[in-house]
C-alpha cells in the first residue's frame, strides 16, 4: 500500500468515528456563546456554590468552575432541594437555560446533584458574603483560590503569561528550557540553593575518593539556578532571539512585600546587537505590549481584583544615566532617609524616589558602575569605569528589568572571570564565530504586582516560598 493510499484510508477512518460529545457546559462557554441560540437548551453545569438564596417556592444558588469570574445562577423548586446543600459544596445541575425578566442567563433545573458537601461550621476558613483581607487568606494556601479575587489574580496571571509568550514568538523569539539544576552562579552573590540526593544509600555508592558528599552525584556541586542568562547566551549564538521563562530561587533571608523565595522570570537574549538603546526598545515595546493586551482580555478579572490604572501606558519611558541619577538623589537628600552612596547599587527607597521624581513614569537608569555590577557586563566605550548595564524602575515595586550588553571580547572576559569559577566554557564562546549579545530578565510576580497593584508579592502566585515558609 502507498503511503498516499494509507494516509486516505486513515483520513477516512478519522471522518468516519463517531465520538461522544460531552455536555458539559462551562461558565466561559455559556457566556463566550450568549445568544438567542442558547436559551430553552438543555444543558449540564458543574462547580462550587458561591451563594445560597431562598425564596418563596424557589432556591436560588449562584454557581462558579473557575473558568471565568461570572456565575451561573441555578433555580431550584424547594420540593427539588437536595440535602447539604451550602456555601463551598460542589454540584452537577442538570436543565434548560432561560433568559430571566432581568435579562439575566439562569438554569432552571429539578436536578441538582451533590459531588461534595463543605460545612461551613466544620472549620472552614471562609464564609458566604464575608470580605478577607489578603494576609488572612495567606494562611491557607491550599483553599485560597477558592476566593474570588484570588482566583480572579490566577486567571490574570495565565493571561499575562500567554500574552508576554504571544508577543516573543511575534517577534521571532524562540522559546528555549534553560536547566533549572546548574553549576554555575550567574550573578556571582552566592544566593544558592545546593541541592543534593536525600538518599544517604546512593551519596556513599556514588562518591569518588577526593570528592565531597555534595559532589558525589554529579562531580560538582550542583544548585538551583538563579538566572538562564549564561545558556540563553550560548544559544542566541546559534538561534540569534532567544527567550526562557521559568522559576529561579536566591536563597535570601527577606519576607519583605517584594521578595520571594521561589519566583518566575523571563529572560531574552538577542545576538548581533551592539547598541543598549536596542535592548530597551524591546524592553519597552514588550511591556507596554502586554499590559494593553491583558487588560483588555482580562476585564472582567480586573473589576473583580479592583480595578487597575496604568497611567503612563501612551507615554515614552525616560532615560537618564547613573551619574544623573545619583545627582537627583543628592540633590534631595533632606527627603530620604537612605544614605547615597556612589558606585553602589541603588535601595528601594532611591528607586521609588526617582520614578516618583519623573512624574511615576518608568525611567531606565544606564552605564553602572561596573563595581555594581556582574562579571559578564560589557564596558561602556567611552568610559571603562562603566558598564552597558540597564535597570528599568517603575511605580509600586522599583527595579523590574536589569538587563546589558555581554562582554564579548574574550582577553577581558577571561581577567574578570570570578575565580575559582568552571565558566571555560562560557569563555570559549568567544572563541568560535562570536557575536556581540545582549538581553535582558524581568521578575513576572513584581511585573504582576506593578501592573495589578498588589501590594505583596505573596499574592501574585498560587503557592509563595519565602524563609521559614515551604508550605504544601
Amino acid at each position: 500500500m502507498s503511503l498516499v493510499t494509507l494516509f486516505k484510508f486513515n483520513r477516512n477512518l478519522f471522518v468516519n468515528l463517531k465520538f461522544s460529545k460531552c455536555n458539559i457546559h462551562s461558565m466561559l462557554q455559556i457566556y463566550k456563546d450568549n445568544s438567542e441560540t442558547n436559551i430553552g437548551r438543555n444543558i449540564k453545569v458543574q462547580g462550587w456554590i458561591h451563594a445560597v438564596r431562598k425564596m418563596k417556592n424557589n432556591i436560588f444558588i449562584d454557581i462558579t468552575d473557575g473558568s471565568t469570574p461570572k456565575m451561573l445562577q441555578i433555580v431550584i423548586p424547594k420540593s427539588n432541594k437536595p440535602d447539604n446543600l451550602s456555601f463551598g459544596s460542589s454540584i452537577i445541575a442538570e436543565g434548560k437555560l432561560v433568559l430571566s425578566p432581568n435579562g439575566r442567563i439562569e438554569l432552571h433545573t429539578n436536578n441538582v446533584t451533590i459531588i461534595g458537601t463543605c460545612d461551613v461550621m466544620d472549620g472552614y476558613p471562609f464564609a458566604p458574603r464575608k470580605h478577607y483581607d489578603m494576609d488572612y487568606i495567606r494562611q491557607f494556601l491550599h483553599l485560597r483560590s477558592r476566593t474570588r479575587r484570588f482566583s480572579s489574580l490566577l486567571r490574570l496571571r495565565d493571561m499575562t503569561t500567554a500574552s508576554i509568550e504571544n508577543y516573543l514568538r511575534s517577534k521571532n523569539f524562540i522559546n528555549v528550557h534553560t536547566p533549572i539544576l546548574t553549576s554555575n552562579d550567574c550573578e556571582g552573590a552566592g544566593e544558592l540553593f545546593l541541592v543534593k540526593p536525600h538518599c544517604e544509600n546512593l551519596l556513599k555508592s556514588m562518591k569518588k575518593e577526593n570528592m565531597s558528599e555534595e559532589e558525589s552525584y554529579f562531580n560538582t556541586k550542583a544548585f538551583l539556578t538563579v538566572s538562564g542568562q549564561l545558556h540563553l547566551e550560548t544559544i542566541a549564538r546559534s538561534l540569534t532571539k532567544v527567550y526562557t521563562f521559568g522559576p529561579s530561587f536566591r536563597a535570601e533571608n527577606s519576607k519583605s512585600r517584594l521578595h520571594l523565595t521561589e519566583f518566575y522570570m523571563l529572560e531574552a537574549e538577542l545576538a548581533f546587537i551592539n547598541n543598549i538603546d536596542d535592548i530597551m526598545i524591546e524592553i519597552e515595546s514588550l511591556i507596554k505590549y502586554v499590559i494593553k493586551d491583558v487588560f483588555e482580555k482580562g476585564a472582567a478579572d480586573i473589576h473583580v481584583i479592583g480595578g487597575c490604572e496604568v497611567a503612563w501606558l501612551n507615554k515614552k519611558f525616560i532615560c537618564i544615566t547613573y551619574d544623573e541619577a545619583i545627582n537627583i538623589l543628592e540633590n534631595n537628600a533632606n527627603s530620604l532617609s537612605t544614605p547615597i552612596k556612589f558606585g553602589t547599587n541603588l535601595s528601594k527607597e532611591h528607586e521609588l524616589f526617582l520614578v516618583k521624581y519623573n512624574d511615576n513614569i518608568p525611567i531606565f537608569i544606564i552605564n553602572w558602575p561596573k563595581e555594581s555590577k556582574p562579571f559578564y557586563m560589557k564596558e561602556c566605550k567611552d568610559d571603562a569605569s562603566k558598564v552597558a548595564a540597564i535597570d528599568l524602575l517603575v511605580p509600586t515595586v522599583g527595579e523590574l528589568v536589569g538587563g546589558s550588553l555581554r562582554e564579548d571580547n574574550y582577553e577581558k572576559l577571561k581577567l574578570k572571570l570570578p575565580p575559582a569559577s568552571d565558566l571555560s566554557w562560557y569563555l570559549e564562546l568567544r572563541k568560535y564565530g562570536n557575536v556581540p549579545t545582549g538581553g535582558f530578565g524581568m521578575g513576572f510576580e513584581r511585573f504582576l504586582q506593578h501592573i495589578f497593584n498588589i501590594p505583596n508579592i505573596k499574592d501574585t502566585l498560587p503557592f509563595p516560598r519565602w524563609p521559614h515558609n515551604c508550605n504544601l
